[in-house]
C-alpha cells in the first residue's frame, strides 16, 4: 500500500480545485455575456484549457509571477480561470492607474510576466516594457506589436481536461496592492486557502439569488475572482460591462433580468440620482452587493425606498477579504434606521475582537480596534517585515479600522485609526460626520479630512460634491456646518466646506482621503497621514 502524505490526506479543496468542478458542472449552459459575445461553460472551459497550455509553452507553472491589465473583455475570465489552474501567482493592475503605479507594482511584486489588452493598453505594454528590466513574456489578447500573440498562441492547443495544479493551501495565489490612501501600496500576499475559505463562508452566508444572473459594472480582473466560483456553484451566468455607464446599466439589467450585481458605493450614488432609478427599470434585482467604502446611510435609506430591501453589504479588506462581517437584506430594515450604518454581523466562521493599543479587549460598548484570526487572514506583506509584524502584533491582524458592537450584536465601524483628525487635542472620527452631511438633500458625496491649522492642529474640513442641479454656495455651507453642530457637537463641525464636481477614487473605487488631503498638506511641512 502506497505511503500518504498527512498533509495531502487532509488538504481541503483550494480555488484551481472549485475552478475544475464548477466548469465541468455544466456544458451548453450560457456562462458568460459581454458586448455581442455570449460563452457557454463548455466554451470557457475549452478557451481556459488552451490558454493554459499557452501560458505553460511559455515556461510558466507553479509559483510563476504574472501580472494583468484589461479592460472588460471575454478573454479575461478565462485567463483568470488558467493562470489559476497554471498555479501562477497574480496581480492586477488597475486600468485607471499611473505609469508609474504600474512599475512600482511589477517591481514590488517581482512580476515576469505581464497579460494585457492592446486594443486599450499596447502603449502602457511597451512602455512597462522599456522601463522594468524583469519581464520576460508580454502577451496580449490579440494581435499586437509589443508581445505574443496570446490567443493566437492558445490556437494551437487542443482543449485538454482541466486539471488542478499541485499547489498547497500555503503557496501564494496573488499578490494584491492595497490602495495606498495611507502611503505606499503594500503587496498583500494571499495563499489558496484564503480565496477557498472566502468562497465556503460566501456560499455559507451571502444571500444569493436562485437564479444567478450576475452583472458586473467594475473591473472583471479585480473583482471576478471572488465571485467567480459562487457563480459557478449556482450553473449562473456572468454579464459583463466594459466599463460603467449609468443608461447602460439600467439596460442591462431590465434586458437581461438580471438579479444580482456588485457595486461600490459611489456607484449607487450615480444609480439612484438617475431618473431611471424608480422606473421599473430594476425590477428583476434580487440582490446588490455592496462593500469596499462605507456606504452613507442616508443614501442607503433612498435605496431602500427606491428598490426594496435588495441591499446585501460585506465588509473585509485586502488583508482579510470581503467576508469578516455582512448586514444581510433583512437587516437593511427602513424601521430601523440607525442599523443602516451598521457593517453587519461578524460572520462566526472567523474570530473577530475588538483590541485597545495594547491588544486588551475593550470595555462592552465601547470602541476599538477590529482585529481578525483564522483561515482568511493574508500571509503578510510582500518583503515588508516591519510592516508585516505590525499587523500581525499580538497574534492578530490589525484591520486598521475602529469598530463597536451594539447591544444586538452588530458590529459598527467608527472610522479608519489612520482617518482619526485631532483637533485641538478633541478626537474627530470623519465618518461620524460625514453620516451627517450625507443625510442633508443637497449632498451627493462628502469626505471629511483634517487640514493644518495654526490654532488647533488639524481642523475639521467637508469636501462635498452636490447633487445635480444644486449649486454650492455659502448658505448651503453654513447650513450643514450648523447640521453638524446641532448632531455632534461644535467640535465635529467643519471649519470650513469645500464644493467640487467630483471625488478622487482609489483603484479599488474608494474616495481617495491621501489625494484630497495632499492639496491642502502641500507645503506644510507635515506628511499626509
Amino acid at each position: 500500500m502506497p505511503h500518504m502524505n498527512p498533509s495531502q490526506l487532509y488538504q481541503p479543496a483550494l480555488m484551481p480545485h472549485l475552478l475544475v468542478e464548477g466548469l465541468n458542472r455544466y456544458n451548453d449552459e450560457p456562462c458568460l455575456y459581454l458586448g455581442d459575445t455570449v460563452a457557454s461553460y463548455r466554451d470557457v472551459r475549452e478557451s481556459t484549457s488552451q490558454m493554459i497550455q499557452a501560458l505553460q509553452s511559455k515556461g510558466l507553472g507553479v509559483g510563476s509571477r504574472v501580472a494583468i491589465i484589461s479592460a472588460n473583455r471575454p478573454e479575461v475570465l478565462s485567463n483568470i480561470a488558467a493562470m489559476q489552474l497554471t498555479g501562477c501567482t497574480g496581480t492586477p493592475l488597475h486600468p485607471l492607474g499611473s505609469l508609474d503605479d504600474h512599475i512600482y507594482v511589477l517591481e514590488a511584486a517581482e512580476i515576469e510576466t505581464l497579460i494585457f489588452d492592446p486594443s486599450v493598453f499596447s502603449e502602457v505594454a511597451a512602455a512597462l516594457k522599456e522601463r522594468v528590466p524583469g519581464l520576460k513574456n508580454l502577451l496580449g489578447f490579440g494581435p499586437n506589436e509589443v508581445g505574443d500573440d496570446y490567443m493566437a498562441l492558445a490556437a494551437n492547443f487542443e482543449p485538454q481536461p482541466l486539471v488542478a495544479p499541485d499547489i498547497g493551501p500555503e503557496d501564494i495565489a496573488s499578490v494584491n496592492f492595497t490602495g495606498g490612501t495611507t502611503g505606499k501600496p503594500k503587496g498583500v500576499m494571499s495563499p489558496h486557502r484564503v480565496s477557498a475559505y472566502m468562497t465556503q463562508v460566501q456560499l455559507a452566508e451571502w444571500e444569493f439569488p436562485e437564479e444567478v444572473r450576475m452583472l458586473f459594472a467594475t473591473p472583471l480582473s479585480h473583482a471576478a475572482a471572488a465571485f467567480f466560483i459562487p457563480v459557478l456553484q449556482k450553473g449562473g451566468a456572468f454579464y459583463v460591462m466594459q466599463g460603467f455607464d449609468i443608461d447602460q446599466f439600467y439596460d442591462m439589467v431590465k434586458e437581461h433580468q438580471i438579479t444580482c450585481t456588485f457595486l461600490v458605493p459611489v456607484m449607487l450614488y450615480f444609480l439612484l440620482d438617475s431618473p431611471r432609478a424608480t422606473d421599473g427599470s430594476i425590477d428583476s434585482m434580487e440582490t446588490v452587493f455592496y462593500g469596499a467604502s462605507p456606504m452613507s446611510p442616508a443614501r442607503l435609506q433612498e435605496g431602500l425606498e427606491k428598490w426594496g430591501q435588495v441591499f446585501y453589504q460585506c465588509f473585509g479588506q485586502s488583508e482579510c477579504p470581503m467576508v469578516i462581517a455582512n448586514l444581510a437584506r433583512k437587516d437593511h430594515d427602513l424601521a430601523k434606521p440607525e442599523r443602516l450604518s451598521a457593517a453587519g454581523r461578524p460572520t462566526p466562521w472567523v474570530h473577530l475582537a475588538l483590541l485597545d493599543k495594547d491588544c486588551n479587549p475593550v470595555p462592552e460598548g465601547e470602541p476599538g480596534e477590529i482585529c481578525v484570526r483564522g483561515p482568511l487572514v493574508m500571509a503578510g506583506y510582500k518583503d515588508m517585515p516591519g510592516q508585516t509584524a505590525e499587523a500581525f502584533e499580538g497574534g492578530w491582524l490589525h484591520t486598521g479600522d475602529v469598530g463597536k458592537f451594539d447591544d444586538e450584536g452588530f458590529l459598527y465601524i467608527v472610522d479608519r485609526t489612520k482617518d482619526m483628525i485631532v483637533t485641538g487635542g478633541f478626537n474627530v472620527f470623519p465618518r461620524e460626520v460625514e453620516d451627517v452631511i450625507a443625510a442633508h438633500d443637497a449632498v451627493g458625496q462628502v469626505v471629511v479630512v483634517g487640514v493644518p491649522d495654526e490654532q488647533w492642529g488639524e481642523a475639521v474640513k467637508a469636501v462635498i460634491v452636490p447633487r445635480p442641479g444644486i449649486e454650492g454656495s455659502d448658505e448651503l455651507a453654513a447650513e450643514l456646518q450648523t447640521l453638524v453642530k446641532d448632531k455632534k457637537g461644535s467640535v465635529q463641525s467643519p471649519k470650513s466646506i469645500d464644493f467640487v464636481t467630483g471625488i478622487p477614487l482609489t483603484p479599488v473605487g474608494k474616495p481617495d482621503k491621501k489625494a484630497v488631503k495632499a492639496q491642502y498638506w502641500e507645503g506644510s511641512g507635515r506628511s499626509v497621514g
